[in-house]
């Protein structure tokens, strides 16, 4: 058995972050990388737990120094993922990225064998009421979201599985047979 590098991703409001934590929980063996970014810490998230929260600063610095296996930028804001740590991860297990459709792109390109999920909401109505219901975004931000899902819907084609989250449990233990068949390749 190999261990295997995870990409999550999906549009904004489908539950990536939830799959993701549910996904570890159940999972002991699996890490889940912690990305940096520049945008400001979300009510209840912490810095070196949720991101590695940094100044645009200091981001650029990890830019010209290679420390990212991707990084984009998103919605104004800047976030990475540190090749250090998924290198060191992957050593003893299995890793999870929880990152956009552009990064997961950019990790493909750098590591073939990652592989690719993307996360997809039932419908738009519910993706809808999954944002609103968040209460994060101002409704301009909500806005923005909903234009660049066509796009990230468009790039599902581009990605190895595809898994609908219209149950918590169901997607994460779709996941997770995923996860075990490539494994064993």
């Amino acid at each position: 058995m190999r261990n295997v590098l995870v990409v999550l991703s999906g549009p904004s409001g489908v539950g990536k972050g939830t799959v993701a934590k549910r996904l570890v929980e159940k999972n002991k063996d699996l890490a889940l990388s912690i990305s940096y970014t520049t945008r400001a810490p979300r009510k209840g998230e912490e810095d070196g737990k949720d991101y590695f929260f940094t100044t645009r600063e200091d981001f650029d610095n990890k830019i010209s120094q290679n420390g990212f296996l991707e990084y984009s930028n998103h919605f104004d804001n800047f976030y990475g993922t540190p090749k250090q740590f998924v290198k060191d991860k992957l050593e003893y297990g299995d890793v999870l990225l929880e990152i956009d459709v552009n990064g997961g792109l950019q990790v493909k390109n750098n590591f073939p064998d990652a592989v690719l999920i993307m996360l997809l909401p039932p419908n738009k109505e519910e993706l809808v009421r999954r944002l609103v219901e968040r209460n994060t975004e101002t409704e301009d931000k909500i806005k923005a979201r909903l234009l660049r899902l066509d796009y990230e819907m468009e790039m599902e084609r581009l990605y190895d599985y595809s898994v609908v989250n219209d149950d918590l449990e169901t997607a994460v233990t779709e996941i997770e047979s995923i996860i075990e068949k490539e494994k064993n390749r």
